[in-house]
């Protein structure tokens, strides 16, 4: 069962997981089929304990593959719509750096997002 996203609601106890492409070192989360994508809203959301464990067998073969290092979880909520990282160093990874914006992916102000 999928949670209802309302606008201006959180959902929390979701889970992403991010790793770095091992190519060129840019963070990338695990989408469907095994895929790793650059956007964060590209990402599988996994909000069950079995779902994420699948998942994270799926990352390690990845790494086993030289296609990605160091994955882990994330704990993300949906607001407004848009997924979310709940730490501030995952939202830099996720979004950019946090001084000059102008370089950030998707320009997204992190200082305006982060709660």
């Amino acid at each position: 069962m999928s949670p209802v996203h309302r606008h201006g609601s959180r959902v929390p106890n979701m889970q992403m997981i991010i790793a770095s492409r091992l190519t060129d070192g840019r963070v990338v989360f695990l989408g469907d089929g095994g895929a790793w994508v650059d956007s964060i809203e590209c990402g599988v959301v996994l909000e069950k304990e079995e779902d994420a464990a699948r998942r994270m067998s799926e990352a390690e073969l990845a790494v086993t593959d030289n296609r990605i290092f160091d994955p882990y979880f994330i704990d993300v909520v949906v607001e407004d719509g848009e997924r979310r990282p709940t730490k501030v160093r995952e939202a830099i990874r996720a979004f950019g750096p946090s001084v000059r914006t102008d370089l950030s992916a998707g320009g997204w102000d992190w200082h305006v997002q982060i709660r």
